[in-house]
């Protein structure tokens, strides 16, 4: 193999992530090599999230993904060098080191292209959004783009809610946790853009009394892919977005910005299916 791609994931609770296989999956089919290295911060005090992307740069990384919590720390860290398309976001799942720091979103290109291969042409309608943190950073604008009329978020974190709205317009507004239940009945979709339901945060960020009106439900959460959220949203008939149809447009795109190649969707999209988590 002539080439190699040196890269990893920072985030929390990162052991079960599928990003390193389904990127060795597209390095194979460019005849690259793939070194990867996995930085899980949850319960190290002492991360510091500038510092560790200071030494990759310094020890001469490709680039880094970043997940939860720390999207909106990678916006920030890329300052102006954030790409124009995302910039607008404040939040970044990914940071490219050369020749120059750059800063993208792959969450907010992923998630349009999911969308229109699961779901086509369908507008999302009014649409409730449990979680004002970076992935919703990426999702509600890309509600937006894809025609979305309403929508309501909130937080445990109303001051989050609040930016997120602030920064969207007009057609989002933030809601207080105590009425997100009202906003849930009305909604067409629901989305839950937290951590809750992924591997060491159990539950369901949506109250599952009431599911059952809408009409769609997306989670971030792609690890289980089958979240309670989401296994409950199936069972009233809601029609489902899952977070792995996600992660696999976002994988897509991420090799593509990390090497400059374009994988034939046709030929890879099969072969990362293979890694849907089976739980």
């Amino acid at each position: 193999m002539s080439d190699t791609l040196r890269c990893g994931l920072i985030g929390g609770n990162i052991s079960r992530t599928r990003l390193p296989l389904a990127l060795d999956i597209m390095c194979r089919a460019e005849d690259m090599s793939l070194d990867f290295t996995p930085i899980d911060s949850e319960g190290d005090d002492a991360f510091d999230f500038v510092t560790t992307v200071d030494m990759l740069r310094q020890d001469g990384w490709t680039g880094v993904t970043v997940t939860h919590p720390h999207k909106t720390e990678a916006a920030d860290y890329a300052g102006r060098a954030m790409d124009s398309g995302a910039a607008q976001l404040g939040a970044s799942n990914l940071l490219t080191f050369g020749p120059g720091l750059a800063g993208w979103n792959t969450d907010y290109m992923g998630f349009i292209a999911a969308w229109q291969s699961v779901f086509k042409n369908r507008g999302p309608g009014a649409v409730a959004v449990a979680g004002a943190g970076g992935v919703a950073r990426a999702i509600v604008p890309a509600l937006l783009r894809l025609g979305a009329r309403d929508i309501a978020v909130w937080d445990i974190d109303p001051q989050a809610a609040t930016a997120l709205a602030k920064r969207c317009g007009r057609t989002v507004r933030a809601v207080p946790i105590e009425d997100a239940a009202r906003a849930i009945r009305a909604a067409t979709g629901l989305v839950n853009a937290t951590a809750v339901g992924m591997g060491g945060h159990p539950g369901t960020a949506i109250d599952p009394d009431l599911v059952g009106p809408q009409t769609w439900a997306f989670d971030a959460v792609y690890t289980p892919t089958d979240t309670a959220f989401l296994t409950d949203a199936a069972s009233k008939g809601l029609a489902i977005l899952t977070g792995f149809d996600l992660f696999r447009f976002m994988a897509l795109e991420t090799f593509r910005i990390y090497t400059g190649r374009t994988p034939d969707r046709a030929t890879i999209l099969p072969r990362l299916e293979q890694l849907r988590p089976k739980e």
